[in-house]
């Protein structure tokens, strides 16, 4: 199931596999289990760079190093919406601050929520089930190694750009026929009809410094001491920028609903996880597993294996 850095490997996994189903096991005085149909809270990370690691088959993987830092709720709203539906979320906050540079309206709301004043505060949209009581620490163990995620930041601005850049364009010609407009994005509207050019069109300007999602980047280790999350790929934003992290709705949520619904209950969850923290992975929960937790290879066969 799991890869754990441990003296006793298959302890440790079913030591994590007990200790899970017990914070996730629906009692009278405990939350409700995971289900498909159920959306979690999302984490506010710093993302510190990227690095490289190896899987249990020798490959070497890129991988970005998010750090958790004193990451608590601090509200849980429910809105009725004209429609009479209700929205609910979970809003977090991280990264503490001084008091004295915090507004005397956000002491007050971090006063009454019992906790530190913070940098950063967001909210995540969540099923009615999945509400975390105020004050929770939120730990890097709520994102189970092996699981996908979708992280969301603010990309790195590259300021002005022209169409190849841009856009992708291929340019004109760099041989015969052009004459020092090789990157030109060529003609962008008709002369008589339309006679203008229609709103959207692809051209110069402005590039990056917007909110992008990375959508589907594998778990593949936790460091739940330092409160890191090694995920598979690269992620936008600079160093140390703060980044919002959250199950893939594509490759998680919409897929296990997908597959709860056919009868492929082993296919609900990625492989090699059995189930997820609900409604969140805490601080206490961390100090029931070991420190580091590592997925095992995606790969099937090992790469230097021979094909017969």
């Amino acid at each position: 199931m799991f890869k754990l850095w441990s003296s006793s490997p298959s302890a440790s996994i079913r030591q994590f596999s007990s200790t899970v189903a017990k914070f996730a096991t629906p009692t009278k005085d405990a939350a409700p289990k995971w289900t498909p149909n159920s959306i979690r809270t999302g984490l506010i990370a710093r993302k510190r760079g990227m690095t490289s690691m190896y899987d249990d088959n020798g490959v070497r993987l890129p991988v970005t190093v998010l750090q958790l830092e004193n990451c608590q709720v601090t509200a849980n709203v429910k809105t009725v919406r004209p429609d009479q539906t209700e929205y609910h979320a979970v809003q977090v906050a991280a990264a503490d601050r001084p008091l004295k540079t915090t507004t005397a309206q956000m002491r007050g709301h971090f006063k009454k929520a019992g906790v530190s004043p913070k940098r950063i505060v967001k909210e995540f949209p969540v099923t009615p089930d999945a509400h975390v009581p105020i004050g929770t620490t939120l730990s890097a163990i709520h994102f189970v190694p092996g699981q996908y995620v979708d992280v969301v930041a603010k990309s790195i601005g590259k300021g002005f750009q022209g169409g190849m850049k841009r856009w992708n364009f291929k340019g004109l010609r760099a041989s015969h026929g052009v004459s020092v407009s090789h990157r030109s994005i060529g003609s962008t509207g008709g002369h008589q009809d339309p006679g203008r050019i229609w709103p959207g069109k692809k051209m110069a300007g402005r590039m990056g410094g917007e909110t992008t999602t990375a959508q589907n980047l594998r778990v593949v280790r936790i460091d739940t001491s330092l409160g890191l999350i090694f995920v598979k790929g690269c992620v936008p934003g600079v160093d140390d920028a703060h980044v919002l992290v959250r199950d893939a709705k594509k490759r998680l949520q919409s897929l296990a609903k997908a597959n709860q619904a056919k009868g492929l209950y082993e296919k609900v969850l990625p492989k090699g996880v059995t189930d997820l923290p609900f409604p969140a992975g805490t601080s206490e929960l961390a100090e029931t597993l070991p420190t580091i937790i590592e997925a095992p290879s995606d790969r099937v066969t090992s790469p230097f294996t021979p094909r017969e």
